[in-house]
């Protein structure tokens, strides 16, 4: 049985579904919250602000809160309501984005401790390389979680496009501070620091991926992650 899209928004709009509205909203409230988290740990290493970054450190706590929250409406909307079919695949789907989520709030928190524990500031271009690496990790966010709240199945094909992208960056960009690291031991600290930062976001985009490909869950009933991209395209709208 196939979920369609507008017969999920109706459905969401529905008495029985303000349950499912709660969750969505504060599926959304806790990507905006890890996306908040990066961002400002971003922030700190471009600054090279170690104070500010063990705040974004201490601030996961957040994070892990918001978490147990949702976990317990899911099994609140599970118990109460016993949803079936679409209903039951969207709680499902849910579940899955609040882990990959909770998983990104430690990235962003793996980011910010790699300020708060280089000794000196990181070496440019080096450091603004990371910089900007993030930026575009924060624009697949965004784009991943818009195609999972408006249920968007070809919006989120097109995140996983995009990270494809990310990962070939980040493996250039490791490829290059370990290179500078031979030339330049006496930065082996800061540098090794970075290297851990990218791989945080070479992992943050593949979680935000992952969020994307949700969707075809919850639409289509159809566990994608693991599918070809000629398999995908058979689910997707008009493919």
């Amino acid at each position: 049985m196939t979920l369609d899209k507008d017969d999920l928004r109706r459905h969401l709009s529905g008495q029985f579904n303000k349950d499912l509205d709660v969750l969505m909203d504060d599926v959304r409230t806790m990507g905006l919250l890890v996306s908040s988290q990066l961002r400002d740990a971003l922030g700190a290493l471009e600054r090279n602000d170690a104070d500010f970054a063990r705040q974004v450190v201490a601030r996961d706590a957040e994070v892990n809160q918001l978490e147990l929250r949702l976990d317990e409406e899911c099994r609140d909307v599970l118990v109460r309501r016993q949803p079936a079919a679409g209903d039951l695949r969207l709680v499902f789907a849910v579940i899955k984005v609040v882990m990959d989520l909770e998983r990104m709030g430690d990235l962003a928190k793996r980011v910010a401790k790699a300020v708060a524990e280089s000794s000196g500031r990181p070496q440019e271009p080096l450091g603004a390389a990371i910089v900007a690496l993030g930026g575009s990790v924060l624009a697949l966010t965004e784009k991943a979680l818009a195609a999972f709240a408006s249920v968007d199945a070809t919006a989120a094909a097109a995140v996983k496009v995009e990270d494809r992208a990310i990962d070939e960056r980040c493996k250039a960009l490791t490829a290059e501070l370990q290179s500078f690291i031979r030339e330049h031991p006496e930065t082996t600290v800061g540098s090794v620091q970075l290297i851990w930062a990218a791989r945080a976001l070479e992992r943050y985009g593949d979680h935000a991926k992952n969020i994307a490909e949700y969707v075809f869950y919850a639409v289509y009933g159809k566990e994608v992650r693991h599918m070809s991209d000629v398999e995908r395209a058979r689910w997707l709208p008009g493919g």
